[in-house]
């Protein structure tokens, strides 16, 4: 099987909050929708990926339907067809159960790559090589793969993959490319533990999987059973009530950390996923001066600064360090190291402050 298969079936998950680009991003409108890579939302960043991957037909979007408005106008190419709108929000297990069952429902072989809808990935050659690798794997055997990346910096914002042994099998190319056992998956650690993992040879978790569709859903039935339970509400055609008693749970946690049939491969190409304005600095070009500067904003005598303005002009004027963000009517100015903290931050505003809107 290579992309562009007839059983190939690309599935973007595009909900999620985006807390942490406050005051430009809500849970109304989260950053997937913000133009934080390139000059469009990461979102339609996503989409062209997959394309190269996929025909129009075989991609879906899951995303709930409060979303419905920002992505059918950030995506204007993608037809009706293509979105799966889910009546709550429960997480990526129960979104996954769902989308992976419909492909399996009308093509049993189906094999199914999962994306993130706000991750910034680059070069694209690299990265349908390393998918049309992973897509052959999954074909042939009862496997689980995710992708990790090496870091660069014990970053305490991702999660870590804990690589085992190589997995027996053919190797579907060179004698080194077969897959490893993920040993474990570890969550978000501090700065300690992150370099600890980093020394250990552990990589980032980047949310990317594949799998073919009848093999995820019999590793559900025996790790997620209270989920594979509810799967005749799908076939019944009861998605509201399959996702009302479904529990919010992230796949990792459900399916992938219980999992004998987990493996991975190495990223081969460049993987973020953007998730504080400090990612700027790694996704834009900086200025002379190490500015990083999106929408209206003028920077005089400044260094080191990150600015994102959507109305303007926002003016920086001999300042160091420091993001300044004005948006939605809010203006948030904080240091680049406190800036990743913002969810804190948000704990800490006042209700009439609070992210909400659209």
């Amino acid at each position: 099987m290579t992309p562009n298969d007839p059983h190939l079936r690309v599935v973007i998950l595009a909900g999620g909050a985006g807390t942490r680009f406050w005051p430009a991003s809500t849970p109304a409108r989260p950053k997937q929708f913000l133009p934080l890579v390139s000059d469009r939302p990461l979102v339609a960043d996503t989409v062209s990926r997959a394309l190269e991957l996929v025909p129009i037909a075989q991609l879906r979007l899951v995303a709930g339907r409060h979303l419905e408005p920002h992505l059918t106008s950030a995506l204007p190419e993608v037809p009706p067809g293509s979105f799966l709108w889910e009546p709550q929000q429960r997480s990526t297990a129960p979104a996954l159960t769902w989308a992976t069952w419909r492909a399996w429902r009308s093509d049993p072989d189906a094999v199914i790559v999962s994306l993130h809808s706000d991750h910034d990935i680059h070069p694209s050659t690299a990265f349908r090589s390393l998918v049309a690798r992973a897509v052959r794997i999954a074909a042939g055997r009862s496997v689980l793969l995710t992708i990790g990346a090496q870091p660069d910096r014990p970053d305490t914002g991702y999660g870590y993959l804990q690589p085992g042994d190589v997995m027996d099998g053919p190797a579907h190319g060179r004698a080194g490319e077969l897959p490893r056992h993920v040993l474990r998956f570890h969550e978000k650690p501090d700065a300690r533990r992150a370099a600890e993992y980093i020394r250990q040879g552990f990589l980032w978790n980047t949310g990317i999987f594949v799998w073919r569709a009848s093999v995820f859903l019999k590793e559900l039935g025996a790790h997620a059973p209270d989920i594979a339970a509810l799967i005749p509400l799908l076939e019944a055609g009861d998605v509201d009530g399959f996702f009302r008693q479904a529990p919010a749970v992230s796949v990792d946690e459900a399916v992938l950390e219980r999992s004998q049939a987990c493996a991975m491969l190495p990223a081969t190409f460049h993987w973020d996923d953007v998730g504080s304005w400090e990612a700027l600095a790694r996704t834009r070009r900086p200025d002379a001066s190490g500015n990083i500067a999106a929408g209206d904003v003028v920077l005089v005598d400044c260094d080191d600064n990150i600015a994102y303005s959507e109305g303007g002009p926002v003016v920086l004027f001999g300042v160091t360090d420091l993001v300044v963000v004005a948006a939605r009517g809010a203006t948030m100015v904080t240091t680049r190291e406190h800036s990743r903290e913002l969810k804190r931050l948000l704990e800490r505003l006042p209700s009439s402050s609070a992210p909400e809107g659209t």
